[in-house]
Protein backbone atom coordinates (compact mmCIF):
# COMPACT_ATOMS: atom_id res chain seq x y z
CA UNK A 1 0.00 0.00 0.00
CA UNK A 2 2.76 2.27 0.62
CA UNK A 3 3.08 2.40 -3.08
CA UNK A 4 -0.20 4.49 -3.66
CA UNK A 5 -0.16 7.74 -4.58
CA UNK A 6 -2.45 10.72 -4.45
CA UNK A 7 -2.29 10.85 -8.31
CA UNK A 8 -3.16 7.37 -8.62
CA UNK A 9 -6.36 8.07 -6.72
CA UNK A 10 -7.02 11.43 -8.60
CA UNK A 11 -6.97 9.30 -11.58
CA UNK A 12 -9.28 6.83 -9.96
CA UNK A 13 -11.72 9.10 -9.14
CA UNK A 14 -11.75 10.93 -12.52
CA UNK A 15 -12.53 7.24 -14.09
CA UNK A 16 -15.31 6.80 -11.94
CA UNK A 17 -16.84 9.70 -12.34
CA UNK A 18 -16.44 9.45 -15.88
CA UNK A 19 -17.49 6.61 -16.68
CA UNK A 20 -14.29 5.81 -19.30
CA UNK A 21 -10.61 5.85 -19.56
CA UNK A 22 -10.46 8.60 -22.57
CA UNK A 23 -12.90 10.70 -20.79
CA UNK A 24 -10.70 11.25 -17.73
CA UNK A 25 -7.90 11.73 -19.43
CA UNK A 26 -9.15 14.56 -21.17
CA UNK A 27 -10.50 15.84 -17.68
CA UNK A 28 -7.03 15.56 -15.92
CA UNK A 29 -5.17 16.64 -19.25
CA UNK A 30 -3.59 13.51 -19.96
CA UNK A 31 -3.17 10.99 -22.65
CA UNK A 32 -5.25 7.80 -22.14
CA UNK A 33 -2.13 5.79 -22.03
CA UNK A 34 -0.83 7.50 -19.16
CA UNK A 35 -4.48 6.87 -17.21
CA UNK A 36 -3.82 3.26 -17.83
CA UNK A 37 -0.72 3.28 -16.33
CA UNK A 38 -1.76 4.82 -13.29
CA UNK A 39 -4.71 2.45 -12.97
CA UNK A 40 -2.18 -0.08 -13.43
CA UNK A 41 -0.01 0.94 -10.99
CA UNK A 42 -2.83 1.54 -7.92
CA UNK A 43 -4.03 -2.05 -9.18
CA UNK A 44 -0.54 -3.68 -8.86
CA UNK A 45 -0.61 -1.62 -5.28
CA UNK A 46 -3.87 -2.92 -3.31
CA UNK A 47 -3.36 -5.96 -5.13
CA UNK A 48 -6.33 -6.29 -7.75
CA UNK A 49 -8.52 -4.90 -10.08
CA UNK A 50 -10.08 -1.77 -9.09
CA UNK A 51 -12.48 -1.51 -12.64
CA UNK A 52 -13.72 -4.13 -14.70
CA UNK A 53 -13.16 -3.17 -18.54
CA UNK A 54 -16.23 -4.12 -20.59
CA UNK A 55 -14.64 -3.05 -23.43
CA UNK A 56 -16.37 -0.89 -26.63
CA UNK A 57 -18.19 1.91 -26.07
CA UNK A 58 -19.99 0.66 -22.95
CA UNK A 59 -18.35 2.13 -19.62
CA UNK A 60 -16.06 0.83 -16.93
CA UNK A 61 -17.55 -0.48 -13.49
CA UNK A 62 -15.79 -0.13 -10.26
CA UNK A 63 -15.00 -4.11 -8.78
CA UNK A 64 -15.90 -4.44 -5.17
CA UNK A 65 -12.00 -3.80 -4.19
CA UNK A 66 -12.27 -0.69 -5.97
CA UNK A 67 -15.48 0.68 -4.06
CA UNK A 68 -13.18 -0.09 -1.17
CA UNK A 69 -10.39 1.77 -2.39
CA UNK A 70 -12.06 4.51 -4.07
CA UNK A 71 -14.04 5.63 -1.02
CA UNK A 72 -10.82 5.43 1.05
CA UNK A 73 -9.54 7.61 -1.82
CA UNK A 74 -11.93 10.78 -1.99
CA UNK A 75 -10.83 10.63 1.90
CA UNK A 76 -7.31 10.89 1.07
CA UNK A 77 -8.08 13.37 -1.71
CA UNK A 78 -10.61 15.88 0.33
CA UNK A 79 -7.70 15.50 3.63
CA UNK A 80 -4.93 16.52 1.10
CA UNK A 81 -7.53 19.71 -0.84
CA UNK A 82 -7.93 21.00 2.91
CA UNK A 83 -4.38 20.36 3.81
CA UNK A 84 -3.52 22.68 0.62
CA UNK A 85 -5.74 25.32 1.51
CA UNK A 86 -4.80 25.07 5.01
CA UNK A 87 -0.82 25.73 3.67
CA UNK A 88 -1.30 28.48 1.35
CA UNK A 89 -3.39 29.87 4.83
CA UNK A 90 -0.30 29.64 6.64
CA UNK A 91 2.28 31.27 3.91
CA UNK A 92 -0.39 33.79 3.62
CA UNK A 93 -0.13 34.72 7.08
CA UNK A 94 -3.83 33.25 8.47
CA UNK A 95 -2.29 31.51 11.10
CA UNK A 96 -2.48 30.98 14.70
CA UNK A 97 0.41 32.94 17.10
CA UNK A 98 0.70 32.57 20.79
CA UNK A 99 2.21 35.66 22.84
CA UNK A 100 2.74 36.03 26.28
CA UNK A 101 2.11 39.14 27.75
CA UNK A 102 2.00 41.52 31.06
CA UNK A 103 -0.53 44.28 32.17
CA UNK A 104 0.98 47.20 30.92
CA UNK A 105 2.16 45.99 27.60
CA UNK A 106 -1.78 43.94 27.31
CA UNK A 107 -3.37 47.60 27.79
CA UNK A 108 -1.19 49.91 25.74
CA UNK A 109 0.50 47.92 23.04
CA UNK A 110 -1.35 44.73 22.39
CA UNK A 111 -4.23 46.33 21.63
CA UNK A 112 -2.34 48.23 18.25
CA UNK A 113 -0.82 45.14 17.47
CA UNK A 114 -4.05 43.27 16.98
CA UNK A 115 -5.88 45.83 15.18
CA UNK A 116 -2.66 45.29 12.79
CA UNK A 117 -2.54 41.81 12.25
CA UNK A 118 -6.54 41.19 11.78
CA UNK A 119 -6.76 44.39 9.39
CA UNK A 120 -4.09 42.84 7.34
CA UNK A 121 -5.47 39.05 8.44
CA UNK A 122 -8.51 38.67 9.14
CA UNK A 123 -8.75 34.92 9.54
CA UNK A 124 -5.90 34.95 11.79
CA UNK A 125 -5.92 33.10 15.69
CA UNK A 126 -4.30 35.12 18.45
CA UNK A 127 -3.72 33.66 21.43
CA UNK A 128 -2.57 35.94 24.76
CA UNK A 129 -1.27 34.46 27.63
CA UNK A 130 -0.74 37.54 30.58
CA UNK A 131 1.93 36.28 33.64
CA UNK A 132 3.77 38.67 36.22
CA UNK A 133 6.47 36.36 36.53
CA UNK A 134 10.62 36.57 36.89
CA UNK A 135 11.31 33.60 34.96
CA UNK A 136 9.27 33.44 31.64
CA UNK A 137 8.47 30.24 29.83
CA UNK A 138 8.76 30.59 26.03
CA UNK A 139 8.70 26.72 25.25
CA UNK A 140 4.68 26.92 24.31
CA UNK A 141 5.23 30.70 22.94
CA UNK A 142 6.01 32.42 19.74
CA UNK A 143 6.59 35.27 21.19
CA UNK A 144 6.99 36.93 24.46
CA UNK A 145 7.04 40.64 25.50
CA UNK A 146 9.64 40.50 29.23
CA UNK A 147 10.83 43.77 31.24
CA UNK A 148 14.45 42.35 31.16
CA UNK A 149 17.06 40.77 29.15
CA UNK A 150 16.80 36.94 29.37
CA UNK A 151 19.97 34.11 28.86
CA UNK A 152 20.00 30.90 27.38
CA UNK A 153 18.71 29.77 24.36
CA UNK A 154 16.73 32.90 23.50
CA UNK A 155 16.96 35.91 20.73
CA UNK A 156 15.36 38.94 22.46
CA UNK A 157 14.54 42.57 20.61
CA UNK A 158 15.05 45.63 22.55
CA UNK A 159 11.67 47.70 22.13
CA UNK A 160 11.60 50.89 24.37
CA UNK A 161 12.79 52.52 27.81
CA UNK A 162 9.78 52.81 30.14
CA UNK A 163 10.66 55.02 32.60
CA UNK A 164 9.16 55.20 36.15
CA UNK A 165 6.95 58.12 37.64
CA UNK A 166 6.17 59.21 40.45
CA UNK A 167 2.00 59.41 41.25
CA UNK A 168 0.55 60.87 44.08
CA UNK A 169 -2.44 62.71 45.00
CA UNK A 170 -2.55 66.10 44.26
CA UNK A 171 -0.54 68.26 46.82
CA UNK A 172 1.41 65.60 48.20
CA UNK A 173 4.36 67.01 46.92
CA UNK A 174 5.14 70.84 45.23
CA UNK A 175 4.45 70.78 41.26
CA UNK A 176 7.44 69.43 38.99
CA UNK A 177 9.85 67.20 39.32
CA UNK A 178 10.40 65.23 42.69
CA UNK A 179 13.72 64.23 44.71
CA UNK A 180 13.98 60.47 45.62
CA UNK A 181 15.31 61.95 48.92
CA UNK A 182 11.90 62.66 49.76
CA UNK A 183 10.31 59.65 49.31
CA UNK A 184 12.48 57.89 51.94
CA UNK A 185 10.30 56.62 54.65
CA UNK A 186 7.12 58.05 53.22
CA UNK A 187 4.06 55.77 52.99
CA UNK A 188 4.06 53.90 48.91
CA UNK A 189 2.07 51.25 47.33
CA UNK A 190 3.55 48.92 44.68
CA UNK A 191 3.91 46.05 42.68
CA UNK A 192 5.22 42.67 44.35
CA UNK A 193 9.12 42.67 44.02
CA UNK A 194 9.59 40.45 41.37
CA UNK A 195 10.56 41.51 37.29
CA UNK A 196 11.46 45.03 37.49
CA UNK A 197 10.02 46.59 40.70
CA UNK A 198 12.54 44.33 42.77
CA UNK A 199 15.60 46.48 40.77
CA UNK A 200 14.20 49.57 40.90
CA UNK A 201 13.37 49.62 44.87
CA UNK A 202 17.23 47.58 44.42
CA UNK A 203 18.55 51.46 42.97
CA UNK A 204 16.65 53.28 45.18
CA UNK A 205 17.94 51.69 48.28
CA UNK A 206 21.63 52.07 47.06
CA UNK A 207 20.52 55.66 47.14
CA UNK A 208 19.55 55.61 51.11
CA UNK A 209 16.03 56.18 49.61
CA UNK A 210 13.66 53.33 51.33
CA UNK A 211 10.04 54.07 51.07
CA UNK A 212 7.49 52.75 54.02
CA UNK A 213 5.77 49.80 51.71
CA UNK A 214 2.30 50.14 53.30
CA UNK A 215 0.29 47.74 50.20
CA UNK A 216 1.59 45.72 47.74
CA UNK A 217 -0.56 44.78 45.14
CA UNK A 218 -0.19 42.96 41.22
CA UNK A 219 -3.21 45.04 39.62
CA UNK A 220 -1.89 48.79 37.85
CA UNK A 221 -5.81 49.64 38.64
CA UNK A 222 -5.65 48.72 42.58
CA UNK A 223 -2.24 50.53 42.83
CA UNK A 224 -3.85 53.40 41.77
CA UNK A 225 -7.15 53.22 43.53
CA UNK A 226 -4.87 53.01 46.82
CA UNK A 227 -3.64 56.16 45.98
CA UNK A 228 -6.70 57.86 44.74
CA UNK A 229 -8.10 56.42 48.57
CA UNK A 230 -4.56 58.14 50.20
CA UNK A 231 -2.44 54.67 51.30
CA UNK A 232 0.49 56.50 50.22
CA UNK A 233 2.26 57.68 46.64
CA UNK A 234 3.36 55.19 44.17
CA UNK A 235 6.41 54.51 41.29
CA UNK A 236 4.84 53.34 38.52
CA UNK A 237 6.41 52.79 35.08
CA UNK A 238 5.25 55.35 32.35
CA UNK A 239 3.97 52.56 30.48
CA UNK A 240 1.24 51.84 33.19
CA UNK A 241 0.16 55.30 33.68
CA UNK A 242 -0.41 55.57 29.90
CA UNK A 243 -2.83 52.71 30.28
CA UNK A 244 -4.54 54.21 33.12
CA UNK A 245 -5.77 57.51 31.97
CA UNK A 246 -4.19 59.67 34.90
CA UNK A 247 -4.75 62.87 33.05
CA UNK A 248 -8.63 62.87 33.24
CA UNK A 249 -8.03 62.36 37.06
CA UNK A 250 -7.60 65.55 38.86
CA UNK A 251 -7.20 64.05 41.79
CA UNK A 252 -3.75 62.64 40.66
CA UNK A 253 -0.78 64.12 39.51
CA UNK A 254 2.23 63.02 38.01
CA UNK A 255 5.82 63.82 38.95
CA UNK A 256 9.10 63.24 37.30
CA UNK A 257 11.80 61.79 39.57
CA UNK A 258 14.94 63.79 39.20
CA UNK A 259 17.85 61.96 39.74
CA UNK A 260 15.47 59.20 38.05
CA UNK A 261 15.87 55.80 38.88
CA UNK A 262 16.67 53.50 35.61
CA UNK A 263 14.14 52.80 33.34
CA UNK A 264 12.28 49.66 33.01
CA UNK A 265 13.73 48.32 29.66
CA UNK A 266 11.12 46.21 27.71
CA UNK A 267 11.80 43.44 25.32
CA UNK A 268 10.46 41.49 23.18
CA UNK A 269 11.61 37.49 23.40
CA UNK A 270 11.73 34.41 21.03
CA UNK A 271 13.11 30.86 21.08
CA UNK A 272 16.67 30.91 19.98
CA UNK A 273 17.14 29.11 16.70
CA UNK A 274 13.54 29.22 15.91
CA UNK A 275 11.76 29.57 12.58
CA UNK A 276 8.80 32.07 12.10
CA UNK A 277 5.43 31.15 10.94
CA UNK A 278 5.15 34.41 8.58
CA UNK A 279 2.56 35.46 10.67
CA UNK A 280 5.13 35.78 13.56
CA UNK A 281 7.09 37.61 11.33
CA UNK A 282 4.79 39.61 10.61
CA UNK A 283 3.73 40.60 14.56
CA UNK A 284 7.60 41.43 15.05
CA UNK A 285 7.36 43.88 12.45
CA UNK A 286 4.16 45.57 13.56
CA UNK A 287 5.54 45.46 17.42
CA UNK A 288 8.45 47.38 16.86
CA UNK A 289 6.45 50.14 14.63
CA UNK A 290 3.97 50.59 17.41
CA UNK A 291 7.01 50.14 19.69
CA UNK A 292 8.91 52.85 17.91
CA UNK A 293 5.79 55.37 17.69
CA UNK A 294 5.55 54.52 22.12
CA UNK A 295 9.20 55.26 22.53
CA UNK A 296 9.10 58.77 20.45
CA UNK A 297 5.87 60.01 22.45
CA UNK A 298 8.02 59.35 25.69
Amino acid sequence: MSDVELRHLTTMAAVADEGSFGRAAARLGYTQSTVSQQIAALEKAVGGAVFDRPGGPKPVRITPLGAVVLAHGRELLAKAEAMTVAIDRFKAGDGRIDIGTFQSVSNVILPLVIRGLRAEHPGCDIRLFEEETDQPDLQDLDLMFFDSRVDGEVEHRKLFDDPYLLIARRGTFPDGPVHPALLDGAPMVAHPPICDQARMEQALARNGVRPQIVCRTAGNETVLSMVRAGMGSAILPQLAIRGADIDSDPSLCVHRLEPAPPPREIFLLWQAHRTHSPLAARAIEIIAEVADEIAERT
